[in-house]
């Protein structure tokens, strides 16, 4: 019988090293050049098949037993956020502006340790392994075009599995459960456009800050009003911009913000539902200004 958690933690030291490593060089979707290369690297390293540059900046790495079997692969994402970090630590980002807050460093992590914790007892094991690290993943979506780059064939993929940490549980606990766990996650920016002028004079503006705070206030109260309570689902509103003086009203106003729900009928309904509060919200503003 093979001890893989042994295994796993006779390389507990080399697994912080390659997680610091990863955390001190982050980058954002579809700038992962350092990170693609590292990660090239240590997979050769390992003597594994590695493909680069899928998709731009992804990279794959093929363990192959030499007998017989099905493929299954693992898979993380590379992609940091836009955040400066002031975490003081000795590993702390030295990109300035880009931190790996989503624990991405992390995934990428577990899979390469994954691949040399594998590597060493691949002589036991059937089939193949593919590991692969994925760019894009924080909003563009870098997953299609790795698919629609081959990476799901040659070897064709039969079964795939990733994992994402999770701050509320405790270390050394795996959390596993049947069913959906992730949200499907949409981002949507707004721009509503008014006409600005003299805060003296707000009869001859239309105002879009204010617009904006009516569209935020209705949005808000799409779960609360319009979802079935028994339905998980979010909407928030991270961003509003508007206005650039005390006493101008803002001609424009720009909003950014995510919904997240499990329903798939719910996440193909968000685009009408949004449109048509922010229709209505400036319909009622150009009934005022009539």
């Amino acid at each position: 019988m093979i001890d893989i958690k042994k295994l796993v933690y006779e390389h507990k030291d080399l697994i912080t090293k390659i997680r610091r490593d990863l955390h001190r060089i982050p980058e954002t979707a579809y700038t992962e050049a350092k990170t693609s290369a590292y990660v090239a690297d240590y997979l050769k390293s390992e003597k594994l098949e590695v493909q680069t540059e899928i998709a731009q900046y992804g990279v794959v790495g093929l363990l192959k037993t030499g007998k017989p079997g099905p493929t299954l692969m693992i898979r993380a994402d590379m992609d940091a956020l836009p955040i400066l970090e002031k975490t003081g630590h000795a590993f702390t980002s030295t990109h300035p502006g880009r931190m790996h807050a989503c624990g991405h460093d992390a995934h990428m992590t577990m899979v390469l340790g994954a691949a040399t914790a594998i590597n060493k007892i691949k002589g036991n094991l059937r089939g193949n392994l593919k590991f692969l690290f994925q760019p894009a993943e924080e909003g563009p979506g870098g997953a299609k075009p790795m698919i629609e780059a081959g990476v799901m064939e040659n070897p064709r993929v039969d079964y795939s599995v990733g994992c994402h940490v999770y701050p509320d549980l405790p270390e050394g606990v795996i959390g596993v459960r049947s069913g959906p766990v992730m949200a499907a996650v949409d981002q949507f920016d707004l721009r509503i456009i008014g006409k600005g002028g003299h805060g003296a004079m707000p009869h001859h503006c239309v105002d879009a800050l204010e617009i904006g705070c009516q569209v935020i206030n209705a949005l808000q109260r799409v779960v609360s009003r319009q979802i079935n309570p028994l339905q998980p689902t979010v909407v928030t509103i991270g961003s509003f911009h508007a206005g650039s003086a005390f006493n101008v009203i803002a001609g424009e106003a720009e909003i950014s913000g995510t919904t997240r729900t499990f329903d798939r009928e719910i996440w193909n309904s968000w685009k009408e539902r949004i449109e048509k509060i922010i229709r209505g919200c400036v319909n009622l503003w150009a009934q005022r200004m009539s």
